[in-house]
């Protein structure tokens, strides 16, 4: 189907024709004849690359040009910015689009200005307990990796959004998208959507597998690999790159994926041409220029210089990106990652390799074997557009297991069906307390019919579901977030807030017991860090290792009098729990005394990006304590919260507070003023800008940016 007939106004036709597009895809042609531009529900499962953001923009136009909203769910913060990127470009229709992705206590009211709105799947669903007015004007829903529906961690939110976009009876279409889903049938059964599936690549895959020199594909097809002492993943790569292709190599733990690409710099640094060249050591010192200096970050500095490059979610979010520009541009020529990777953001290569075929299954407690479905999460990556006629994926399995078997398993078979993941207690919980609190009074029957039409609901048996709400209503009522009065179900003001606070009930119940405990006029500190870093909601959790335990017992007892949960020698098993967290409580410890990030990666094992995350998340609960503080009346404890969070935030020390509150201060700008005597703001507003500027750190530029800033004190 060409594109003019399409059923869309020129000015759109013009806006794809720009694009370098003429032809529709298959794909996107049975997508459009099911009734796509009609305003049909669809679920769409097709791989990578086959245009289904295409098909997004194409019915996000054709909505928001009848005045109905468009929100586009996507599963990751990265996803949600490379989507509110793409569809920002329809302003020149004069179509506004907006993106939140976190902040989950505001009302997100504001955000109806726009027509298009990107959301991640968790800021929606805080979006709507707060009820947004807006709602009821959206005319189309698109939900990027609707198969994620499936996932432990992710899935349950997504379900439930989807769930009650349905029983809300919002007169709306849904656009449900995904490479990977074998159960369209049942997916769309669920959300009253037509199935469109089709296994057509604008790149054609071929997939392998390496078995001792050779690499043996599906179509017949042997070709042998020289065999070096780099390892069976990078000589695989190295073939590729040799032919002037990229490879992505995917490997099961990041200090495999780290080890991978530092081995392959050896050999990529020959592979690069002159501009090549330029353009990495322009990498390197952007890496080097980005956030504090560490072994990693110059270790990154220094693969990256020689053409190769690894990706993990323990590296600073800066050097993520600097890492995915240039493997874009080309520059980087192999880039080994972790699976989470996968499902990020784009970055095709000529040839994936999946160098590890297992990952450790914390249920079984060892390694088990990658799903299907993860590996066609992979595979998908395979094949770059406008650079390759063919993309391929080759699998390297352990030496002892026969590659055919692997090959026939992983390319022959379908990608396992989308299992609901709602049953999970701490999932049950905190949906069934919004449900409840959303409706602000509910009838168990009412309950009833909503997760009746979930996909769970359509996975097990009605007697199985009913136990399982009861349970979360029996917790949610002892501890006193829900009410029964003449039949319907109330949130106290407590289970309202918590909702509204998007954190899981017993966070809450725990920040209730830890704040009742605080005693006036003792320093809480390290025990109100213990209490955040001890509930369900703080991640990413740094597990004690064997070399910890000294330092965490050392600290624990140092530090006894400030905790504000159990933990006596008595009671072994909390003492045991307690000391386990330990480690995230020294590494939150360490950053407000402003231990640097390098610091924290040598004593603690800690790296950058971890840690930012658990300071974004440490930030925060501490927030959500403060606010349900208020409900417990301890002034005392919520004060010294309230300056622990601004401390968390800043990574200060609380004498540096008034210093970062100045933009373009951080923690390191703020100590360097501080110790050349500028303490305070009425000492900055005094200072000559010259004797700011040579404070080490701040420069002409910053001295006249803070001076600029305290005059208006």
């Amino acid at each position: 189907m060409r594109i003019e007939e399409a059923k869309v106004p020129e000015e759109l036709i013009n806006y794809i024709r720009e694009k370098g597009i003429t032809e529709l895809y298959p794909p996107q042609e049975q997508a459009i004849l099911a009734g796509l531009l009609e305003g049909k529900s669809l679920v769409v499962s097709s791989p990578t690359a086959s245009g289904k953001t295409l098909l997004a923009l194409m019915a996000a136009y054709l909505k928001a040009k009848q005045g109905r909203k468009v929100v586009y769910l996507a599963p990751l913060r990265a996803l949600a910015s490379e989507k509110y990127a793409e569809f920002s470009e329809l302003g020149r229709f004069g179509i506004r689009t907006s993106i939140s992705t976190g902040d989950y206590d505001s009302s997100g009211e504001s955000l109806g200005r726009s027509d298009i709105i990107v959301l991640t799947n968790e800021r929606f669903d805080s979006v709507m307990r707060h009820r947004v007015a807006w709602i009821n004007t959206v005319g189309l829903f698109i939900a990027d990796e609707v198969h994620l529906a499936g996932s432990d961690s992710r899935g349950p939110t997504l379900e439930m959004i989807l769930t009650k976009v349905l029983h809300l009876g919002i007169d709306a279409q849904l656009l449900a998208l995904s490479a990977t889903i074998s159960n369209a049938k049942t997916l769309g059964e669920w959300l009253h959507a037509t199935p469109v599936e089709m296994d057509w690549r604008p790149v054609p895959l071929r997939e392998g597998v390496y078995d001792y020199g050779r690499v043996l594909f599906t179509d017949g097809e042997e070709r042998q690999v020289p065999r070096s002492t780099y390892g069976s993943p990078i000589d695989v790569a190295m073939e590729t790159i040799k032919e002037g292709g990229q490879a992505l190599v995917f490997a099961n733990t990041r200090r495999r994926a780290v080890s991978l690409a530092t081995r392959a710099a050896e050999l990529t640094q020959k592979r690069l041409s002159p501009e090549e060249k330029k353009a990495v050591s322009e990498a390197s010192r952007r890496i080097l220029g980005a956030g504090e200096e560490t072994s990693l970050s110059r270790l990154l500095a220094e693969v990256v210089a020689k053409g190769s490059a690894f990706h993990h979610a323990g590296l600073e979010g800066e050097h993520r990106r600097i890492v995915e520009e240039y493997y874009r541009a080309r520059a980087i020529k192999l880039l080994a990652a972790t699976p989470t990777l996968a499902a990020g953001v784009n970055l095709p290569a000529r040839r994936v390799v999946i160098a590890d075929m297992t990952r450790y299954d914390v249920e079984q407690g060892g390694n088990a074997e990658i799903s299907v479905l993860e590996y066609r999460q992979m595979a998908g990556r395979a094949g770059r557009p406008q650079f390759d006629d063919h993309g391929e994926t080759v699998m390297v399995p352990p030496p002892s297991q026969p590659a055919a078997d692997f090959l026939e398993h992983y390319t022959k078979e379908p990608p396992e069906p989308i299992r609901s993941r709602l049953a999970d207690e701490a999932a049950m919980r905190s949906h069934t307390l919004a449900t409840i609190a959303t409706a602000r009074g509910l009838s168990k029957a009412d309950l009833d019919s909503l997760f009746g039409k979930t996909l769970l609901a359509m996975q097990v048996r009605p007697a199985e579901l009913t136990r399982m709400t009861e349970k979360a209503l029996g917790y949610l009522l002892s501890e006193r977030l829900l009410e029964s009065q003449g039949g319907l179900f109330y949130a106290t003001d407590f289970g309202l807030r918590v909702s509204m606070l998007y954190i899981d009930p017993v966070t809450a119940v725990m920040f209730r017991d830890g704040v009742r405990r605080a005693e006036p006029g003792k320093g809480y500190t390290a025990g109100l860090l213990h209490l955040v870093a001890s509930t369900p909601d703080f991640e990413p959790k740094f597990p004690l290792r064997s070399k910890d335990y000294e330092e965490a017992m050392a600290f624990l007892e140092e530090h006894a009098q400030e905790m504000l949960q159990r933990h006596t020698t008595k009671e072994f098993a909390d003492y045991d729990r307690v000391l386990q967290d330990m480690r995230s409580v020294m590494a939150l410890h360490g950053w407000v005394d402003e231990w640097r990030e390098e610091q924290l990666l040598s004593r603690l094992g800690v790296e950058p990006g971890d840690m930012h995350r658990a300071v974004d998340n440490a930030d925060w609960l501490l927030h959500a304590l403060v606010e349900l503080g208020r409900l417990f009346k301890a002034p005392d404890v919520l004060k010294q919260a309230d300056t622990l969070r601004r401390r968390v935030s800043s990574g200060v020390s609380a004498e540096l507070l008034e210093l970062t509150n100045l933009s373009g201060v951080g923690r390191v700008r703020a100590r360097a003023l501080y110790s050349a005597g500028f303490k305070t703001l009425e000492d900055i507003k005094e200072a000559p800008a010259d004797k700011l500027a040579s404070v080490e750190k701040v420069g002409t530029a910053v001295a006249r940016k803070i001076k600029d800033q305290v005059s208006k004190y």
